[in-house]
C-alpha cells in the first residue's frame, strides 16, 4: 500500500483503526519465498519447488510437494501483507507522536 503522508492526528489514528482491522482478516501465513527448481536447468527437466525463508536468524530451505504450492502462496501473501500493514503502522505512530511533540512544544 501506498504510505500516504497525513495532515492531521485525527486522519493517523483513523488510519490505524483501519489498519488494526484489516490485521484482524489475516489467515495463515508464513515467510519466504516459493521458487521452482529443476534437477536438469538447462533441460528444464525434473521440476520441483523449493520454499526459502529466515525465522529466528536462520535460513531454512524446505522441499514443496506440488499439492501445497497454491496454500504456500496464500500464507506467504498473507505473510507480506501482514508486514506492510505493520510497517505501516508504525510510520504512523511515528509521524503521530512527531506531531504530538511538535504541538507540546508549541503550547508551551
Amino acid at each position: 500500500m501506498l504510505h500516504m503522508k497525513h495532515s492531521t492526528p485525527t486522519q493517523i489514528e483513523k488510519r490505524i483503526e483501519k489498519i488494526k482491522q484489516e490485521l484482524q482478516t489475516i489467515q495463515q501465513m508464513r515467510p519466504g519465498s516459493l521458487t521452482r527448481q529443476y534437477h536438469n536447468p538447462k533441460d528444464k527437466t525434473g521440476a520441483y519447488y523449493q520454499l526459502s525463508y529466515t525465522h529466528k536468524m536462520k535460513s531454512r530451505t524446505e522441499y514443496v510437494r506440488p499439492e501445497y504450492v497454491e496454500p504456500l502462496r496464500k500464507q506467504i501473501n498473507e505473510y507480506k501483507r501482514f508486514k506492510e500493514l505493520v510497517e505501516e503502522w508504525i510510520d504512523l505512530g511515528i509521524q503521530h507522536s512527531k506531531m504530538q511533540i511538535a504541538r507540546a512544544k508549541k503550547d508551551k
